[in-house]
């Protein structure tokens, strides 16, 4: 009997996650073929799914799960519950927009877990989300783009482009990614008007619309394997970036693994020396500056040149003050 029982809520697991998946429903005979039990067995499945609070649809003999009203339960012991609540940590440093849904799933996350402690600290970050501004485009962009890439439904967009250009175009939704170092969110998307992959960053999109028109990801399109190069999201051309570390900040540099690709080697001067292939210096140039004088930039000579012109402007802004310190005066 206990099998029994066992095997029937494995079934119904198994239904309600295939439904979930198929955005445009599956008719019972695909469901009987998949979990291989006969129609009348499916059909009672679904009447238990739909007894049990899952929101099931039926239509024209198919049957879905409605996602907007969907509510997915997950059993944590206390070592994920932690996990989480570091995830949470980083959610709220991330998010510098007011996202509903991010509060609204960290509310929820609260309220599931029996840890008042862990909790209620989750509960403090969703707190802090809510005091952010309300852009009220921003979150039908984002809705836009979430249902895009779940349905496979193209989107026309308006992109304005880190220069102000403002262009309108038709997107496929492959991939949503977050920036790595600072907040943003990025769609990963097949561009019409390019005819090719493009990233394109979610605060930058104006305006968006769904279409009826739907698409199909490719097999051979893997998005961790794009952005394993990226120091961020950017997807340049790798090259080889080879930094040397002063011996004062050597120990916080191996600390760290600062990209999937690097290699640390030890200097006989107490220094070290960094090694990564990256997309492209674009995004990196801004994390080398932050190490000021601790660093020198050996590789490539694109990034030494930039960062060489940078310590120049730097040192020309602050010219008044070099020259009062050279004539004796006091510097704050």
């Amino acid at each position: 009997m206990i099998e029994r029982i066992q095997s029937k809520a494995a079934r119904l697991r198994r239904i309600e996650h295939r439904l979930y998946n198929a955005p445009a429903g599956l008719r019972v005979v695909e469901l009987s073929a998949y979990c291989g039990v006969n129609r009348r067995t499916i059909y009672r499945d679904l009447m238990t799914l739909h007894d049990m609070g899952v929101p099931v649809w039926e239509l024209e003999g198919r049957y879905g799960i409605d996602r907007e009203s969907y509510l997915s339960t997950v059993r944590l012991n206390l070592n994920e519950a932690i996990a989480l609540f570091f995830a949470s940590r980083l959610l709220a440093h991330h998010s510098d927009e007011h996202n509903p849904h991010v509060i609204s799933a960290l509310g929820k996350l609260a309220a599931s877990l029996p840890d008042a402690t862990i909790s209620s600290h989750i509960a403090r970050a969703a707190d802090a989300i809510r005091t952010r501004p309300v852009r009220a485009a921003y979150i039908r962009v984002i809705e836009a783009v979430t249902r895009a890439w779940a349905d496979r439904r193209r989107l026309e967009i308006s992109y304005r482009a880190s220069n102000g250009e403002v262009t309108q175009r038709t997107i496929c939704p492959y991939f949503l990614e977050v920036a790595r170092r600072e907040p943003g969110a990025y769609v990963i998307a097949y561009d019409d008007l390019r005819g090719a992959l493009r990233t394109f960053k979610i605060e930058r999109i104006v305006s968006a619309e769904l279409t009826e028109s739907t698409y199909t990801i490719p097999d051979n399109f893997d998005p961790y394997e794009q952005l394993s190069a990226a120091w961020s999201v950017m997807q340049e051309a790798e090259v080889e970036v080879r930094l040397r570390f002063s011996r004062a900040v050597t120990s916080r540099v191996k600390e760290n693994v600062w990209h999937q690709s690097q290699q640390l080697y030890d200097l006989p001067d107490g220094e070290c020396e960094l090694v990564m292939r990256v997309s492209g210096t674009r995004e990196v140039s801004t994390w080398v500056l932050g190490w000021g004088s601790d660093v020198e930039v050996l590789a490539p000579q694109s990034l030494r040149d930039e960062v060489r012109d940078h310590a120049r402007r730097i040192l020309a802004r602050y010219a008044d003050v070099a020259v009062e310190a050279a004539a004796g005066g006091v510097v704050d």
